[in-house]
């Protein structure tokens, strides 16, 4: 997904918004979604079109958010990416933006909770294990 320009420079509110539907469809087990889906999931929460909702996922899926198949005469929508693979794009091309990638991961560790420090030290932990033999 790196390669995926797209995803560094990030979605609209409304875009993330359709975004966070299908991610929590995901993260449910739910699967792809249809236009209709992700309109009735929305429904609640804002007074969008129907048009409106299938103009975004399009917009989405040309942008390489998304993966469509066709079901019947409708399309189901999938995220590319989890909204964890996301926000990591998002970080990494934070990162491609400084002109001093050390600093700014040095300013980034000083801002995290200490929880988060613990999560960075068994990450990090991890990846420095030699793998068995």
């Amino acid at each position: 997904m790196s390669d995926n320009l797209g995803f560094v420079k990030g979605l609209g509110e409304l875009e993330r918004t359709v975004m966070e539907v299908l991610w929590a469809r995901e993260d449910a087990g739910s699967g792809a979604a249809t236009a209709r889906d992700v309109s009735r999931a929305l429904a609640g929460d804002r007074d969008l079109a129907h048009t409106t909702v299938m103009t975004v996922l399009d917009r989405l899926a040309k942008k390489g958010f998304l993966e469509r198949e066709r079901d019947g005469r409708a399309w189901r929508y999938r995220p590319v990416e989890s909204r964890e693979g996301y926000v990591t794009e998002l970080m990494l091309g934070a990162l491609e933006e400084t002109g001093d990638r050390d600093a700014a991961l040095v300013h980034f560790v000083r801002s995290v909770s200490s929880d988060e420090v613990d999560v960075l030290r068994q990450a990090l932990a991890a990846l420095t294990k030699e793998p068995p033999a």
